[in-house]
């Protein structure tokens, strides 16, 4: 009896222990599993940590791509071609100053007067007015030549280019045409590296690239650069100072007040033309409308040929046809039939008001109220038209006249042999 109750306490512990062991290793399959689920184990994990950890140290320092990009094109080739000839032109004028000496003016004596003989003196007075843009074009020994507008230069009492590298250097005024809006100015060639070349602006072609290059605001934006295309040849612009229609290159490349004078360039590093305006807004008859990219530069071929004359003679010479004249638009239809008898079909055109004496017009027989609808092969509609034909000939030059006397439509050959400085130096003696 007792053996058997000591045999049963046996059995006991026994299970007792197998229960115990059995317990544990289902722990350890139990945390096992769990670091297996979660995809990592004690020895490893410390090992992912420290490559983790050399990676993130190595992403927090930014760097720059070391994959070279080839940027060179036509326009940046181009640009280098030309935009060390590039300056920018300063319009100097005398300041005006009241007189240190209160009692200067009660007896006479202007301050004019007191620094009168002192070049240095008239040198300090002057201050910047205005800048705009030029192009080198020239170099002549000791001298080279800059184009820019007249209206950059315009009433200045000096002028000081600046180069590309900031070296200012002395200029003098050449020659203007306010007909054209050119300019020349001479200056010492010793700072002169770069001499641009002219294109030829006939060839142009809507749509081709075009590139601006100036002082936009003044010389602390100089040699900026614009690029756009050309949008339209051949653009007919009115001046509103002598009611000339120049025709001008149209583009969208941005031009701004400063750019005046710079080149505008082709793909091949050319100057086609000289920047000269834009339009900026256009006025309706309810409101003001703001326009952009309507930029207008000078050809190139009329640039040459005015630059010519003014480094040859500082002014250029037109022919006059020696008449006076109106638009026949502005006549009423009652004095086209009485005065004019002009056919009906006759809608435009200009009326001679009278002939001067002694000029091509009147040797070529023309006559008071003979109606000019054409010149060579170019229709005239208004006294603009006729100007800027005449703009477009030189003294000797003939040219072919239609005109109306009556209903009968006759032609006229006309010899310019004189100039309009001779016509007002005429018409000035005449009024006196």
């Amino acid at each position: 009896m007792e053996q058997r109750n000591k045999n049963n306490g046996g059995g006991t512990a026994k299970k007792f222990l197998t229960g115990l062991l059995g317990g544990v290793v289902g722990g350890f399959l139990v945390i096992g599993g769990f670091y297996l689920a979660n995809g990592s184990g004690l020895a490893p994990a410390t090992s992912n940590n420290a490559n983790s950890s050399s990676n993130t140290s190595d992403t927090k320092t930014t760097q720059v791509s070391n994959v070279k990009v080839d940027v060179d094109s036509d326009i940046t080739k181009a640009v280098e071609k030309v935009q060390g000839a590039v300056v920018s032109v300063i319009n100097l004028q005398r300041q005006q100053q009241s007189s240190s000496n209160p009692w200067g003016d009660m007896f006479g004596q202007s301050q004019d007067e007191n620094t009168q003989g002192s070049s240095d003196s008239e040198d300090s007075d002057l201050v910047e007015a205005s800048e705009g843009s030029g192009v080198i074009y020239k170099k002549d020994g000791k001298d080279a030549y800059v184009v820019t507008n007249n209206h950059v230069v315009e009433g200045s009492n000096g002028l000081e280019v600046v180069m590309k590298d900031g070296t200012k250097v002395k200029g003098e005024l050449v020659g203007t045409d306010s007909v054209t809006d050119l300019a020349v100015i001479k200056i010492s060639s010793d700072d002169v590296k770069d001499v641009a070349t002219f294109g030829d602006s006939n060839a142009l072609k809507v749509g081709e690239p075009a590139i601006a290059i100036g002082s936009p605001l003044g010389s602390q934006y100089a040699n900026s650069v614009t690029s756009g295309i050309i949008s339209s040849v051949n653009r007919p612009i009115a001046d509103s100072s002598t009611g000339v229609n120049i025709s001008a290159i149209q583009t969208d490349a941005a031009i701004n007040p400063g750019n005046s004078g710079g080149p505008l360039v082709n793909v091949s590093g050319q100057v086609v033309g000289i920047n000269s305006s834009k339009i900026a807004t256009t006025q309706t008859e309810s409101s003001n409308i703001s326009v952009e990219g309507m930029g207008f530069a000078i050809p190139s071929n009329d640039v040459v040929k005015i630059i010519n004359q003014l480094e040859k003679d500082g002014k250029v010479t037109r022919p006059a046809l020696g008449i006076n004249m109106v638009d026949l638009s502005s006549v009423t239809s009652q004095q086209q039939e009485q005065i004019l008898g002009v056919p009906a079909t006759v809608k435009s055109g200009v009326v001679i008001t009278n002939v001067v004496t002694a000029t091509p017009a009147e040797k070529a027989g023309l006559k008071q109220y003979d109606v000019i609808t054409k010149v060579d092969d170019k229709e005239i509609t208004s006294t603009t038209d006729l100007q800027s034909v005449l703009y477009t000939k030189n003294v000797g030059d003939s040219i072919t006249v239609t005109y109306y006397r009556g209903d009968k439509e006759e032609t006229a050959k006309v010899e310019l042999t004189i100039d309009s400085t001779v016509l007002q130096q005429q018409n000035s003696n005449s009024n006196r």
